[in-house]
């Protein structure tokens, strides 16, 4: 099983589309995949069509050890795909997790109940450094690094790397970068913006070795494809689809 956390300090920064894309992905070519949502605002859980009633346990739960890892997943609507929900009540977990003393592991100890049953783990993580944060990433094989290409997104960009160097030097990260994934790239027809191409370059410049990935570009089809529930290539997008078929590349060759 590959644990992989979409990790980003700032809100809007195409962590949950990505997510979102890659899990159904993954699951459409016969991989058995479980999403984590690691967010109280639930946005993957809401994508999944999934809606957690008062009385079924989500990632709160299964964080705090109330339930089994395996009673906290729920099946989707997709085949192959999981979930594990979260709802506004995550945000009592910090209290728990910060004074556990090994809070950046937990979730690592707990999806390992579950290692024979999936393929892949995909997390969408809070955009804070909060204790959310810390566990999702204590619990990842490898991260991605989804940017808006403007400078917004640099300086999320600076502050998730400082903040993963940080928790590196600590030996709560022992995974690694599997890339920066520019958002909502701008493009007029088949032809890159310059402000997209001078965005992306400066990444690059200050990522060093880190791979950059197939940005994915600013379109309402994104929008229009979760609405639906669907692959962008079952509209017809095979193009928007691409940066997506490339981070299973990369997460099969990890």
């Amino acid at each position: 099983m590959r644990t992989c956390s979409c990790i980003s300090l700032s809100g809007g920064q195409g962590k949950t589309t990505t997510i979102f894309f890659t899990s159904l992905l993954l699951a459409q070519q016969g991989k058995r995949v479980l999403a984590i949502d690691s967010d109280p605002q639930a946005n993957l859980t809401f994508y999944l069509g999934h809606e957690v009633q008062p009385n079924q346990p989500s990632l709160l739960e299964v964080l705090t050890g109330q339930v089994s890892t395996e009673d906290g997943i729920y099946e989707t609507s997709y085949e192959n795909l999981f979930l594990i929900p979260a709802d506004r009540g995550l945000f009592k977990v910090s209290d728990y997790l910060s004074s556990s003393g090994t809070g950046a592991f937990i979730l690592k100890l707990r999806l390992k109940a579950v290692a024979n049953l999936f393929d892949y783990v995909l997390i969408d993580v809070q955009p804070s450094r909060s204790q959310l944060c810390l566990t999702a990433v204590g619990a990842s094989d490898c991260v991605l690094i989804p940017v808006e290409a403007n400078v917004k997104g640099m300086n999320s960009l600076i502050d998730t790397l400082d903040f993963l160097q940080e928790q590196s030097n600590l030996m709560a990260f022992t995974g690694k970068i599997l890339g920066v994934v520019p958002f909502r790239d701008r493009w007029v027809g088949n032809t890159q913006t310059l402000e997209g191409r001078q965005n992306i370059e400066a990444m690059k410049e200050f990522v060093g070795s880190t791979p950059i990935l197939a940005s994915i570009r600013e379109s309402e089809k994104f929008k229009s494809a979760i609405r639906q529930g669907k692959l962008l290539s079952e509209m017809g997008q095979t193009d928007l689809q691409y940066p997506f078929e490339q981070i299973v590349e990369a997460l099969g060759y990890e």
